[in-house]
């Protein structure tokens, strides 16, 4: 009897999950239940499943609204119903269509119409929907005569009084009131919620066709749909990139012979690899994937894009031959099995990586070759988040802005404890994991073999392309498999450097030439003692530490090091122990014969995902399907501790019954593994971030300054734009603040000088930075402030903005003068009168006194508009001249030593330890050299960070294989000049001060184990 159900999927109007919506039909009494989402179709598939699992026949359809007015409810007769109301949902939501009144012309689908929305003509499929509270407008003769074509209709929006009012605030907040403001129309009724299905049917006795008409629909409806089958490699993917399979095959293995020639020329070795591969391809039906995957890098290629193919892809010698991934399997070993094998029903997984600023044209191209009917973003769904709910809920029960920020912006327990926050605490909480919108998945696209509609409607975010309503885990429970194209910055600043190299020496830089991007003898020493700063992946601080502590001076060990540094490795401990079985590599023994055999490269330690295949299998004698559980718990996924725990008693089964070895072996071995079960890497992407690194490393090395510029420009990576241009004086740049007739939008090099680029602003307009290089290339150089005034159109404060950082530098006066020239000439100023007021009326040249400016006046204006000093040193800047006794050059010379050091702030990253919060700091002294610091929480008690800016350091230095890191005891912040500008205003001398930054990362990770808490076995265990 219930052909109208809501879960919260129908957004912030429904208030029970699936699990809770199915189980009170249960209890109910209920053998059929339709789920009726408002305008979406989310959650159909978890529902199905859902329903099955508890004995009742699931149906789905979908409540039409529009602007939150019930149209009408459509339910699917079968799967292909659904389809018909997808595509006129996503015609609305994706061109625009208006919903009509009534329902078009479906096929396979029953419609009820509310009794205040009933057509003149009822179609044979199209029925009115009476509600058990309305009965009484039955004896109407209008409504009367319709009963032949009623059906009962028993809304299910809540399920108890609590609920209807979280129904009612959520209500609230969709329409962004508060709850004394909303009205009947705005909410459901109150009779909305499960009741016995006998007590519905005793309500309706008097009209036994109403009770029949419902029946028949329940009846006659079906939701009949094939998921993916275990073990199954059929999907709902384009099937052919061609017109068949057999043609698809002649094609992959053509371009894979191909290719196999340019990078191998007659390596019999290679050429096994790819025939077998290829063989396992064709058996798995993969090859529409391959050649999906291949066709968007040649497009990718003939536009003069680069891209970064890395996941489990980058194992296969195809898709290296291929030319979608760039990294041999055979030079490093690449497991082809954790990639492909027969076991696997999925597709392989190829991450695609371009350039932020280039993967929109990927997209375009993509959603335009298969056609919008077939194309489609993932969705994922935006829930309410922890400052948002409580935002949100004091919002709709009307508390002032001053509490909604306190209650958003500060911990629980130091919210008030009035009446109404109690409130907002209580129905905050029912809307914990709530969905609040749909939004797109970073990278996930779906194609599709039949219209994508017949699975969802389609949305249309604001980044312009559409969206399926679900997310990738039902995506891939239906059987559609995703492509990730991904963007990132990186590569922006690699393919920025190539042009601006080209551009600046006229010099054309290969950069995929595998001699100059894996190996080179100053790019090696570069990395040994982690000079790497805006090189991708590998200048936080914590991989430069790694990198230094490993003297990492080859492509491999970068390799190793890029998996090593993720949170699984490091917190198991085992990124610590392969630290020492580096640098000390006979004073260990391996634990087991098998982790010699498999694990040399790592020193017996599991680095990559595929470790623990090849433990699972050679150590454990696991099948490689469970050897892949194995992995899929180490990738960080949902339910992979849960997976982990079903495949523990198969391995202890199996290593001690089959392979002989003892518990206590046993133990040990599948404790390393356990251990594992966080984030790492496959060995290939590993490999794929390594060469990107490298890449990065080369430019940097041979060609700083056209690198830094490019990190800039591409908006930097871990640091903030302060600490790159610090990098580009330390390669020898003269750094200039924007200039009219210089710069740019984006920062640009000319000879050894940067100059900063209008984008570094935060002030001023995109649009006028744009306009201020596009008039002056048109026209020629600004030859005075006037000149600019007459043809920027351009306000006072904008104006001032300009002056103040030095723009107008070229006229060679003053900015005291400059400003009220500017002042003067924009008096009673009209837009519209710009060019004619000021051509036919040339400004009066004005003798002003001469006002002397004091020397760190520019500092401090650049500290206000863009954040940090250009013109000078954050040293220079300080009341000592004091500057430390001892520097980092001789860091090393002073293990065990305590010493005193002068140093400014760059960032500092808290971590979570068991007798509290402890930070590392990162640093430069005057000589501009980075160094490291530890803040333990003994000493963060009495000496806390007080923000950003130089800080007087007392510390012990403890050098960690090679690495010395400063143990802090003590430490005050050195306090700068006063602001010269505000000499005679006392208030304003020290507000600049508080505008100096600093960058402050967290983590809730638990503490890296001590040495003595790894318990790595470094003996062969007996």
């Amino acid at each position: 009897m219930f052909l109208n159900c809501h879960s919260f999927h129908s957004l912030r109007y429904g208030t029970l999950k699936i699990k809770e919506l199915v189980a009170q039909a249960k209890c109910s009494g209920a053998k059929n239940l339709v789920l009726t989402d408002i305008n979406t179709v989310t959650a159909i598939y978890d529902f199905k499943k859902e329903c099955e699992n508890e004995g009742i026949k699931p149906l789905a359809g979908m409540e039409i609204r529009k602007e939150n007015r019930l149209l009408y409810i459509a339910i699917a007769k079968e799967f292909s119903g659904i389809g018909e109301v997808n595509k006129m949902i996503t015609a609305h939501n994706c061109d625009g269509e208006v919903l009509s009144e009534t329902a078009p012309g479906f096929k396979k689908v029953f419609i009820i119409y509310p009794i205040d929305n009933i057509p003149s003509i009822l179609k044979e499929n199209e029925f009115i929907g009476i509600r058990e509270e309305d009965l009484s407008l039955l004896v109407r003769p209008e409504f009367h005569k319709l009963i032949p074509k009623m059906v009962i209709l028993h809304p299910i929006t809540f399920s108890t009084k609590k609920e209807y009012n979280l129904h009612r605030i959520l209500r609230a907040i969709d329409n962004n009131t508060i709850l004394s403001k909303l009205t009947e129309e705005d909410i459901c009724r109150k009779s909305e919620y499960f009741k016995p299905e006998k007590d519905i049917i005793k309500s309706f006795q008097q009209y036994p066709e109403i009770i029949k008409n419902t029946k028949n629909i329940l009846d006659e409806c079906t939701f009949e749909f094939d998921y993916k089958e275990r073990g199954s490699t059929e999907n709902k993917n384009k099937k052919y990139y061609k017109e068949s399979q057999e043609e698809d095959i002649k094609l992959l293995t053509k371009l894979a012979y191909e290719g196999f020639k340019k990078r191998y020329g007659e390596n019999e070795t290679a050429r096994m690899r790819v025939e077998k591969e290829l063989n396992v391809i064709e058996e798995l039906k993969f090859s529409a994937y391959f050649l999906i995957t291949w066709d968007i890098v040649q497009y990718s290629n003939k536009m003069g894009f680069m891209h970064v193919g890395r996941g489990s892809g980058a194992n296969s010698i195809v898709s290296y031959c291929l030319g979608i991934t760039d990294i041999c399997p055979l030079e490093l070993d690449l497991y082809f099995e954790r990639f492909l094998n027969l076991n696997r029903t999925s597709p392989p997984d190829f991450d695609l990586d371009w350039s932020w600023q280039n993967r929109d044209a990927i997209l375009e191209y993509v959603f335009k070759l298969y056609g919008k009917d077939h194309v489609a973003f993932c969705g994922t769904n935006v829930k309410f988040k922890y400052k948002s709910i409580f935002r949100e809920v004091g919002k709709v029960f009307g508390l002032p802005k001053e509490e909604l920020d306190d209650l958003s912006g500060s911990p629980i327990e130091n919210h008030d404890r009035n009446s109404v926050v109690k409130l907002v605490h209580e129905y905050g909480k029912l809307m914990e994991k709530f969905p609040n919108q749909r939004s797109m998945h970073a990278c996930g696209i779906l194609i599709s073999e039949e219209p994508i509609y017949n699975y969802s409607a389609l949305e249309m975010p604001p980044k312009g392309f559409p969206i399926v309503q679900f997310d990738m885990n039902v995506a891939e429970d239906i059987g559609l498999e995703k492509f990730d194209i991904l963007s990132q910055r990186g590569l922006g600043t690699i393919n920025d450097t190539v042009k601006l190299i080209k551009k600046t020496r006229g010099i054309d830089v290969d950069i995929r030439d595998a001699s100059i991007s894996k190996d080179e003898k100053i790019c090696n020493e570069y990395l040994s003692v982690g000079k790497t700063i805006g090189c991708f992946y590998i200048e936080s601080p914590a991989m430069r530490g790694l990198l230094r502590r490993l003297k990492c001076d080859n492509y491999k060990i970068l390799v190793a090091a890029s998996s090593i540094i993720r949170p699984g490795v490091a917190q198991s401990g085992m990124m610590r122990e392969y630290i020492f079985r580096h640098n000390h590599p006979n004073q260990f023994e391996y634990f087991h014969p098998v982790f010699e055999e498999n694990l040399k490269e790592t020193y017996g330690i599991m680095v990559y995902q595929e470790d623990v295949i090849k433990i699972a299998q050679y150590f454990g004698g696991l099948s490689h399907a469970d050897g892949d559980i194995l992995r899929r718990a180490m990738s960080g996924k949902e339910r992979s501790i849960q997976k982990l725990n079903e495949v523990k008693a198969n391995f202890f089964k199996s290593c001690m019954e089959e392979q002989g070895h003892s518990h206590e072996l046993t133990a040990e071995a599948f404790r390393q593994i356990e251990s594992f079960a966080g984030y790492s890497f496959c060995k290939a992407h590993s490999a794929s971030y390594a060469v990107e690194s490298y890449q990065s490393l080369y430019l940097k090395v041979y060609y700083p300054l056209e690198f830094m510029v490019s990190v800039i420009n591409n908006q930097g990576g871990f640091y903030r734009t302060e600490v790159y241009i610090h990098e580009a004086r330390m390669s020898g740049a003269i750094v200039q603040s924007p200039c009219v007739n210089t710069s740019e939008f984006q920062t640009i090099l000319k000879g050894k000088e940067i100059y900063l680029g209008f984008m570094v602003l935060q002030s001023l307009e995109t649009k006028i930075a744009q306009i201020i290089s596009e008039e002056r290339e048109n026209n020629g150089d600004y030859k005075s402030l006037e000149d600019f005034i007459r043809r920027i159109p351009i306000g006072i404060e904008t104006i001032q903005i300009l002056i103040f950082i030095g723009a107008f530098r070229f006229t060679g006066k003053q900015k005291n003068e400059l400003l009220v020239e500017a002042r003067l000439m924009l008096i009673n100023f009209k837009p519209e009168n710009r060019n004619l007021m000021l051509i036919e009326e040339p400004v009066q040249d004005y003798k002003l006194p001469e006002l002397k400016r004091e020397y760190f006046e520019d500092a401090f204006d650049e500290l206000e508009i863009i954040g940090f000093p250009v013109s000078c040193s954050p040293f220079d800047l300080l009341e000592t001249k004091y500057r430390g006794s001892v520097f980092v050059k001789d860091l090393l010379k002073f293990h065990k030593r305590q010493v005193k050091m002068l140093a400014y702030l760059i960032s500092r990253k808290h971590v979570p330890t068991k007798k509290g919060a402890m930070f590392f700091g990162t640093w430069i002294d005057v000589n501009g050299d980075y160094f490291d610091t530890a803040h333990f929480p003994d000493s963060l008690k009495e000496y806390d960070f007080q923000g950003g800016g130089c800080y007087l350091l007392l510390g012990t230095v403890e050098v960690d294989y090679h690495f010395p890191t400063l143990t802090i005891h003590k430490m005050a912040k050195m306090p700068m000049i006063p602001d010269p500008r505000y000499a005679y205003d006392e208030q304003k001398r020290y507000d600049a001060h508080r505008l100096v930054r600093e960058d402050v990362s967290m983590t809730s990770r638990k503490p890296y184990p001590q040495a003595h808490e790894i318990g790595l076995p470094r003996q062969k265990f007996s």
